[in-house]
């Protein structure tokens, strides 16, 4: 079955996989939502493309002239809406595309969010991934551009990445489709619950730091009990982060600890 914007590759390994539905642009009434995350260059707008059908961007984010994509398939029954993260190599929000995929995650809540690395810069890669783990505990890394890393002698051990990580980690070739229906169920497994993630959180914080972090950590967890992030939520607010500051302020933040933001707004069948 095919869509509108769909590719002619009826030979691909994804599109062999008949549990998977590439719906173009069409993410209503949609699931699940899945946010593609990382570098520049990586490959991400690939893989989105593989998963929706998709050539093309949809437009910009809101109040920005940063480019965004959106996009939809279906899987085991289940509509997924997909959108692309802005390339960056950090969340640490130092540009509108920083800022931009760090609120995504941050307060739109994806039910994953698939980090695409170069298999080929697996080590500069990894910076974002343990960023975005820091944000949320759904999370997929996709070691993309396998193929070209084996060509020059490289190979990824997915099976102890995905241990130290303790998320799930899938080695794939997007433009070939390598790899994509094991994406598609890694995907699944998170969004359904039927893999839950337990990710490594590094902080790398001084001594001096790290104990104003772990008084206003316990501080932000006792206020807020179902709070995913609160040490991640803790440094930014100890760095000024206005985002954060006014989340706080709003409301918000206690909304996200209760999961009140779950299934409003963008976050469910609305596009912003």
């Amino acid at each position: 079955m095919t869509s509108p914007g769909s590719s002619n590759c009826e030979t691909c390994p994804v599109r062999a996989d008949a549990r998977l539905i590439r719906r173009g642009s069409d993410a209503s009434g949609h699931d699940f939502v899945v946010a593609l995350a990382g570098n520049p260059n990586v490959g991400k707008s690939t893989v989105f493309n593989a998963l929706t059908g998709l050539r093309q961007h949809t437009g910009n984010w809101p109040g920005k002239t940063v480019a965004r994509a959106e996009g939809a398939f279906s899987y085991d029954g289940k509509l997924y809406r997909v959108v692309d993260l802005p390339g960056t190599y950090s969340l640490l929000s130092t540009s509108t595309d920083e800022e931009i995929a760090r609120d995504f995650i941050l307060f739109e809540q994806p039910d994953v969010t698939v980090v695409v690395t170069d298999a080929a810069m697996l080590e500069r890669n990894l910076n974002l991934a343990l960023q975005v783990l820091g944000i949320t505990e759904k999370a997929v890394v996709c070691v993309n551009l396998i193929d070209e890393a084996e060509r020059h002698g490289r190979t990824v051990d997915v099976r102890s990445l995905s241990k130290d990580l303790g998320v799930p980690v899938v080695a794939t070739a997007a433009r070939s489709g390598r790899g994509l229906p094991e994406l598609l169920d890694a995907v699944a497994n998170v969004a359904t619950g039927r893999f839950i993630c337990r990710p490594r959180r590094v902080w790398t914080e001084s001594q001096a730091l790290k104990k104003s972090v772990d008084t206003l950590e316990s501080m932000i967890a006792r206020e807020y009990p179902g709070l995913p992030n609160a040490r991640w939520v803790a440094l930014r607010l100890l760095e000024g982060v206005q985002r954060i500051i006014d989340a706080v302020q709003s409301g918000t933040l206690a909304d996200l600890a209760s999961g009140r933001r779950k299934g409003e707004g963008t976050a469910r069948g609305a596009r912003p």
